[in-house]
């Protein structure tokens, strides 16, 4: 995949995520419990949608015993009732493209905050599918190398032998692409292998990348991207910002 690594773009807002890790996994957990229910198990060997979330959840640290605790809450009765899943679109700064995920249990309430951080920040939010045409929906899996652990042509090879569609190095990172459909099954493979991911998810992958030269845009666009990690709603943030 050419273009500018998707993992490389957003380590900076990663620091900050690691800075709030309990506030991370409050959201993986909504996650969770709303697959559960609208897979109907909360077994991920019969529900792809919650394995491809505890695969997330794993990378992202998540402890087992909490992951756990998480299941049994979503298999009580009413559990994830309220949530429903709602995605925005609009454009930052300079006309960058954001695609924002939410969970919310009051649509007036979420849909209020996204327009208030589209309208202060950035150019505004837009109608559905103005921004995502120029994203794909991939799962994405990272490899930390900075230890120098894995042969980059070794770690290509097991990535395409498990079913991968693409792989790109970059610098000490290996980000490895699949289909959607595929991301379960790629990612048990390499698992399977002995491989550990740092970040582990379906993501909206920009087809390109826009530049900030503004010093009050990057202002922004950083200010934009924090407040909306900050919003319980928020579960995720793609944008086609290259970061420097």
């Amino acid at each position: 995949m050419s273009g500018h690594s998707k993992w490389h773009n957003i380590q900076k807002t990663k620091g900050a995520q690691d800075a709030k890790r309990s506030a991370a996994f409050t959201k993986i957990a909504k996650e969770m419990i709303v697959a559960v229910k609208e897979g109907g198990s909360a077994d991920p060997a019969n529900n792809s949608r919650l394995a491809t979330v505890i695969t997330k959840a794993k990378a992202a640290n998540m402890p087992n015993d909490n992951i756990k605790r998480v299941l049994e809450k979503a298999s009580g009765a009413g559990a994830g009732d309220n949530y429903e899943s709602i995605t925005y679109e609009g454009y930052g700064p300079s006309g960058v493209a954001v695609i924002v995920e939410t969970m919310t249990d009051s649509r007036n309430r979420t849909a209020s905050n996204m327009r208030h951080y589209f309208d202060k920040y950035g150019k505004g939010l837009g109608a559905s599918g103005c921004v995502a045409w120029s994203f794909d929906k991939k799962g994405v899996l990272v490899i930390d190398n900075e230890d120098e652990d894995y042969e980059e042509d070794a770690v290509m090879m097991d990535a395409l032998d498990s079913g991968a569609a693409d792989f790109e190095a970059e610098e000490t990172v290996f980000t490895i692409y699949t289909e959607p459909d595929d991301f379960n099954d790629v990612s048990a493979a390499l698992e399977a292998k002995g491989y550990k991911f740092v970040s582990a998810q379906i993501e909206m992958v920009p087809q390109n990348y826009q530049k900030l030269d503004n010093p009050d845009d990057i202002k922004n666009m950083e200010k934009m991207l924090d407040i909306m990690e900050d919003d319980d709603d928020v579960q995720n943030v793609w944008h086609n910002w290259e970061q420097e």
